[in-house]
C-alpha cells in the first residue's frame, strides 16, 4: 500500500477538492426552437416525425 512521504499542505488539499465538484451542464435557451440545449452540440431542426 502506498504511504505519502509527508503531510499534504491545505492548499494542495484544497486544489485537489475543487475538481470533485458536481459541475451542471452549461445550457442556453435556443430562441428560434424553443427549448434548452448544450453549447458547441448540434441541432437537428429539419427534424421529420
Amino acid at each position: 500500500m502506498a504511504v505519502q512521504k509527508s503531510k499534504k499542505s491545505r492548499s494542495k488539499r484544497g486544489h485537489r477538492r475543487s475538481k470533485k465538484k458536481i459541475m451542471l451542464p452549461n445550457l442556453f435557451f435556443d430562441k428560434k426552437t424553443g427549448k434548452f440545449s448544450l453549447y458547441h452540440h448540434v441541432l437537428n431542426i429539419n427534424k421529420k416525425k
